[in-house]
């Protein structure tokens, strides 16, 4: 697994880190679908073990990722992994609890102590502001950046980060924020963290850089025959791409291209989808791993594309393939 350095955290941590989001189970929440079908904790807990043993030592979850369950499933670990060989991080702001409102300076308090509890340590590695709404003129964000200063000085985390699905958010508030580290929507379909200046502007401060989604849920893998839906509570749902023949037929021709032209790598698709996002410096990517198959696959991955690869696999995914694209392919991967 390449290591990367994470922006100005100078936290030296695996290229491909462990999105916990689907060990938090099915979960609907006003009508809406956010979880994920098909949780197992034991499973989960031995997916975590086989990436760590194979250099997977970032470690990404949230408070609201099935209410603390996928917390939990990792404090349930350090027995077996040494919580200071890991870099760890949570986030809080989608729950808005009893306010009524996101990001109330007493819950953001209340639930950093619950994560801390949750997660069996006394510090996080780093901690997100999970999503950018932060009400009116952004009216909220002060109030909660003063109780972030307060934890930080305390010792209860050591870098603050930044995320939401759109990178523009990210690029407006990071503004007053100063992250160290954002986490954004990204995968070859959708590159708003590049088309919306947000890339440059990590880059110029020297802030780590974290992709979530990276395969689109799953859907641009190519595995999937005939359009597709899941059991209640599963965020999939609402993904038009699993309902939409024509998308999924353009998804499974990208797929036996790249096997076609990637033949030599042990997970040629993993590696296409993954390796076209880390190009720059201080990038990583999540991937949901939730049983041990998933995660031995998982650790093949990690090397970024060369530029002139990684524009052709957005191409293919976003055009479909053509008959040229079964041959020629460099297939290279950068080193750095």
């Amino acid at each position: 697994m390449r290591r990367i350095r994470l922006g100005r955290t100078e936290a030296e941590i695996s290229a491909v880190g462990i999105g916990t989001w689907a060990h938090g189970g099915p979960k609907s929440v006003g009508g809406h679908e956010v979880g994920w079908s098909g949780h197992d904790d034991a499973e989960a807990a031995s997916a975590v073990l086989e990436a760590y043993a194979a250099g997977v030592d970032h470690f990404d979850t949230a408070d609201v990722y099935g209410d603390g369950r996928a917390e939990g499933i990792l404090g349930g670990l350090w027995d077996q992994i040494p919580r200071e060989s890991v870099f760890l991080a949570s986030k809080v702001g989608w729950d808005p609890g009893p306010y009524g409102q996101f990001y109330h300076p007493d819950l953001v308090a209340s639930r950093l102590d619950r994560s801390l509890e949750l997660l069996r340590t006394d510090h996080l590695d780093l901690y997100y502001l999970h999503h950018c709404d932060f009400g009116p003129g952004d009216e909220r964000l002060d109030p909660v950046l003063e109780v972030l200063a307060r934890a930080r000085e305390a010792g209860k985390f050591r870098h603050l980060g930044l995320s939401d699905w759109a990178s523009e958010k990210v690029l407006r508030v990071g503004r007053r924020v100063e992250p160290d580290v954002v986490q954004v929507y990204r995968n070859v379909l959708d590159d708003q963290y590049v088309t919306s200046g947000l890339a440059s502007w990590v880059e110029e401060r020297d802030l780590g850089a974290v992709f979530f989604s990276a395969l689109k849920h799953g859907v641009l893998l190519g595995k999937y025959g005939e359009p597709v839906s899941f059991p209640k509570g599963d965020m999939r749902n609402g993904i038009t791409e699993f309902r939409d023949p024509e998308a999924l037929a353009r998804f499974a021709r990208c797929r036996k291209a790249v096997e076609s032209r990637l033949s030599e790598h042990p997970e040629p698709v993993l590696h296409a989808l993954i390796g076209a996002l880390l190009g720059q410096k201080g990038s990583c990517a999540l991937l949901g791993m939730r049983n041990r198959r998933q995660a031995r696959a998982a650790a093949q991955l990690g090397q970024a594309l060369t530029a002139e690869d990684a524009e052709w696999i957005r191409t293919i995914y976003r055009d479909g393939p053509k008959t040229a694209d079964s041959a020629g392919f460099a297939g290279s991967a950068r080193s750095d």
